[in-house]
Formats: structure tokens, C-alpha cells, sequence
């Protein structure tokens, strides 16, 4: 069986959790898109695990793997391996694999990644983790892979391409070209250090597909931060939609059992760019501070606004999903009515689906449907039907709006505050 997860908004939807909570039932683990731009937060037995490039289920007895389609800081990535070492968890060879094509993210991508920003008349809100000039590189054939830096010949000879172009590029910036050729030796010390690691994960999925075992597949951000089909140019620099799982692992399409999408009962962004239901208020303050709404790998507060459907439905066509997970409805707890975005006012237009151009979603008025709140503490509700009475009629109502079933619910983020519907 071949699951495919990803995220139905702009990122942060909990899809950490949710890989956390099936994990035990696959057997394969695998990391399809994105870098340590984008954070996953796992909670178990009192524990906060930050993660950033290791796939979610790693507290769990399952083979891991990160796919070329990835870009991935090895610095990075040794960090989260010792502190997992630190508490307890072991993660070897035989628990993870990369890919000997997963693009590497060097300093110089960085230093890159902060200039262009700086320069931006119309700021992105990037990380500045380097994450799209590693993907420029990748789309350019100038990339430095995991085993170029794993074989001290492979990593000498593609550096003595590199650097040149990468000091002009910075000096061009008005940068600092030393960055180029700072920590060439630390980071052939980490590729050898990972390159027990290296494996061919279009052949180990495949492989266990044939075999009859069960991959879950795990993107990262979401579905209106991909490349192509996003909020351009406020976007991630790869593709987040399940389709892109199957190019970035080499897996054929045919063999996509199901498709989850995560999905927030509000909507959250980090970053600049268009949130027609953005919240400038109490009500948004209440959002952020109740659903704890900092970014994992910034800590910036991410812009919280009610639940979009127009997005929602354009989100549904772009992944295809089979089912959701809805996250974080306890937070929306303690409010006396919600709102529902259903549609929006562009000029004298009314619109049930986004528009495609970023300018026009961003001048879009939201068209509300208000339904009444509830109160109590459901942190601790372990099923549908202990829910408030309010809680239910929304999930439900979000269901039927989205035409989409809502397979398990969130009240919590800790591993056992999630339950089927």
C-alpha cells in the first residue's frame, strides 16, 4: 500500500503529527519534496522532537528514507541524528536512508538566499535556508548531491567547478565570496560520516511495494506554497502536491493507494503573500496564542485567519485526496460564534474557487457563513461523538462543504489526542 501525505493550506497544518500517529502501521517512512525550511513537530510521552529533514516516524520501528526530490542541509541532519541520540533514539543505517541524488545545501546557498531577499523590492518572507538556490542548482545540472560529498574525488572535482561560479555570483551581490570555500572540510567530514547512509530510494520503495508492504509518503509545507500552482511568487521552491511524491521518489502513479490531506479547522501562513481571512484581531490573537502559532524553524508568528473553503476545494483538485485529517479544533474553543469562508467578492464578481493570479486572490473579500461556538476544555475528548454538540455540526459541516471525508480529528497535540471520526 502507497500512502501519500500532505499538507491542505500553506504549511503547518500538524502533518508531523498525523505521520507520527499511522506510522506504526507502514513500514517505510519516505521524505518526497522540500528542506529544512519547513519544521515538523512530534510530541510523545512528554517529549517535543523539532524535526527538520528526518521524516517523522522515527520514534517508531520503521525504515526511514529521504528522497531526491529533497534538498537537504547534511549539518542540519547530524544535529537532529545526536539529539535523537540524546534521547534515546538510535538513528543508524539501517533506520535511515538517503538518496545519493538528494541535493545538498552548502553555506554559499545561503549566503545567496539572504542577498536576493534583501535585495526584493517585494519581500517573500523566505527562511533564508538556501532552499531555492540548492533547487536552482538541482534545475540548472549544477547541483552537489549526497555522494559528492560522501567520496573526497567526487567532492574535490565538483568544488573546483563550483566555487568560481559561486564567488562571482556572491561578489556580483556585493557578498562575501569567502563563504564559498568556509566549511568545505566540515561538510566532506559530515558526507563521510553519512555515507553509510546512501541508498537508491527509488528502488528500496519500489521494492517494498512489491514485496507488499505498506510507504507512507510525507511532503512538506503545502499545497498553496508549491512552485507551480501556489500563491506565486509567495511560495516554497519545490512542488507540495501528491503528485510530486511520485517524480521526487521515481514511484509510478499507478501504485498511489490513498492520498491524505492535513488541514487546520482555521488557516494559518508564515511568510508574506495573500490570506483573504487573515484575522487582524482579538480573534486572530486567540488563534495564534491558543494554537501556538510560531513558526519550528523561525519561531515567527504565523498569520492566523477563520477556514477557507475556495482554497480548500482548489486544494482537493490539486492533491486528488481520498481523505482528511482535521488538526486543531481545540483551538478553536472559547469563541462564541466562527465564521466559514464559502466564497469571495473580487470586485463585481462573486467566486466559489480562488483566483489563479496571487494579485486577485489578495484584493478577494471573504463571504462568510457564521456559526455558533462552543465552550469546555476537549483536549481530552478521545472520540467524535464526546465532542460539544457546536464542535460536531462544524466538523460535519466542513465535510459536506468539502465533499471530502474527514477520517480522523484532532484536539491536541500530543500523539494520543487524535481520533477517528
Amino acid at each position: 500500500m502507497f500512502t501519500i501525505i500532505t499538507g491542505a493550506q500553506f504549511g503547518d497544518e500538524g502533518k508531523g503529527k498525523v505521520v507520527d500517529m499511522l506510522a506504526k502501521e507502514y513500514d517505510i517512512v519516505v521524505r518526497f519534496q522540500g528542506g529544512d525550511n519547513a519544521g515538523h513537530t512530534v510530541v510523545a510521552d512528554g517529549k517535543t522532537y523539532k524535526l527538520h529533514n528526518i521524516p517523522s516516524g522515527v520514534l517508531f520501528d520503521v525504515r526511514l528514507l529521504i528522497g531526491p526530490g529533497a534538498v537537504m542541509n547534511p549539518k542540519i541532519l547530524v544535529e537532529e541524528i545526536d539529539m535523537l541520540a540524546e534521547n534515546g533514539v538510535d538513528v543508524t543505517p539501517g533506520k535511515l536512508g538517503i538518496d545519493a541524488k538528494t541535493s545538498i545545501i552548502m553555506p554559499y546557498h545561503m549566503a545567496l538566499d539572504t542577498l536576493r531577499e534583501e535585495k526584493r523590492t517585494v519581500k517573500i518572507g523566505t527562511t533564508s535556508r538556501g532552499i531555492g538556490f540548492a533547487y536552482m542548482d538541482k534545475v540548472g545540472r549544477d547541483e552537489l548531491q549526497m555522494a559528492d560529498i560522501a567520496e573526497s574525488d567526487r567532492f574535490k572535482r565538483r568544488m573546483d567547478e563550483i566555487v568560481p561560479q559561486k564567488e562571482s555570483a556572491i561578489k556580483e551581490m556585493n557578498g562575501d565570496p569567502s563563504v564559498v570555500t568556509s566549511g568545505l572540510d566540515e561538510y566532506h567530514g559530515i558526507g563521510k560520516r553519512l555515507k553509510p547512509y546512501i541508498t537508491d530510494v527509488s528502488l528500496e520503495v519500489n521494492h517494498a511495494l512489491a514485496a507488499g508492504k505498506k510507504v507512507l509518503a510525507e511532503g512538506a509545507q503545502g499545497a498553496h506554497l508549491d512552485i507551480i500552482h501556489g500563491t506565486q511568487k509567495f511560495v516554497t521552491s519545490s512542488s507540495t502536491i501528491a503528485g510530486y511524491a511520485c517524480a521526487g521518489l521515481g514511484v509510478g502513479p499507478t501504485k498511489v493507494d490513498n492520498v491524505m490531506g492535513i488541514i487546520k479547522a482555521y488557516i494559518t501562513r508564515v511568510g508574506e503573500g495573500p490570506l483573504p481571512t487573515e484575522l487582524a484581531n482579538e480573534e486572530g490573537e486567540h488563534l495564534r496564542e491558543k494554537g501556538g502559532e510560531f513558526g519550528t524553524t523561525t519561531g515567527r508568528p504565523r498569520r492566523c485567519g477563520w477556514f477557507d473553503l475556495p482554497l480548500a476545494k482548489k486544494s482537493i483538485n490539486l492533491n486528488g485526496y481520498t481523505g482528511f485529517s482535521l488538526t486543531k479544533i481545540d483551538v478553536l474553543t472559547g469563541l462564541n460564534s466562527l465564521k466559514v469562508c464559502t466564497g469571495y467578492e473580487l470586485g463585481s464578481e462573486t467566486l466559489g474557487y480562488p483566483p489563479e493570479l496571487s494579485d486577485e486572490l489578495a484584493r478577494c473579500k471573504p463571504i462568510y457563513r457564521e456559526v455558533p461556538g462552543w465552550g469546555g476544555d476537549i483536549s481530552g475528548t478521545a472520540s467524535f461523538a464526546e465532542l460539544p454538540g457546536n464542535a460536531q455540526k462544524y466538523v460535519l459541516m466542513l465535510e459536506e462543504l468539502m465533499g471530502v471525508t474527514i477520517e480522523y480529528v484532532s484536539v491536541g497535540p500530543g500523539r494520543k489526542q487524535t481520533f477517528k471520526k
